[in-house]
């Protein structure tokens, strides 16, 4: 039988990394004077981000603060998705930002369809939500990585399992 190498594009982040700069942004914002006597948070639960605040540009400052602590934490900022600011109880503010897991079906279609146009000798295949690359020459599955790399998806994408059979 032929030998096969396979490799998975998947999209994961570090929920303790995320766990971290959180504890780290609001360890700043306690000290910071613009926000001395506020109730502004960050809470984490599940896949989802929560950021409230008094009005929104402490909210907007807040938000710039846990960025630079997440991208120096290594979490992508491609794997956050913003929603919109809306009004809370007692007068506050909050945004809700969702953390991308997994590569949702639309884009696993979309970077199938970019390798199958570059007509490479290989084989993508959508498993859940990951995408399976396989092929026989190892190459060439890292002539797909590297394109693949200089295409945005929009999204977080790692490269993984990387195997010969």
């Amino acid at each position: 039988m032929a030998q096969q190498n396979s490799f998975d594009i998947v999209s994961q982040v570090d929920h303790a990394e995320i766990s971290n700069a959180i504890n780290q942004t609001m360890k700043e914002v306690r000290q910071r004077f613009d926000f001395k006597g506020s109730k502004a948070e960050v809470s984490f639960e599940k896949n989802e981000l929560t950021l409230a605040a008094e009005d929104e540009t402490r909210l907007r400052n807040m938000n710039d603060i846990l960025q630079q602590k997440l991208v120096r934490r290594g979490v992508p900022l491609k794997a956050m998705s913003y929603g919109k600011v809306e009004a809370a109880a007692g007068g506050t503010v909050r945004q809700r930002v969702a953390v991308q897991e997994g590569i949702p079906q639309e884009k696993a279609k979309e970077i199938v369809k970019f390798i199958k146009d570059t007509k490479s000798k290989v084989q993508a295949s959508i498993q859940g939500d990951v995408v399976r690359i396989t092929g026989r020459d190892r190459d060439t599955l890292q002539d797909v990585i590297a394109r693949l790399k200089s295409h945005d998806f929009g999204i977080n994408m790692q490269y993984t399992n990387y195997r010969s059979n």
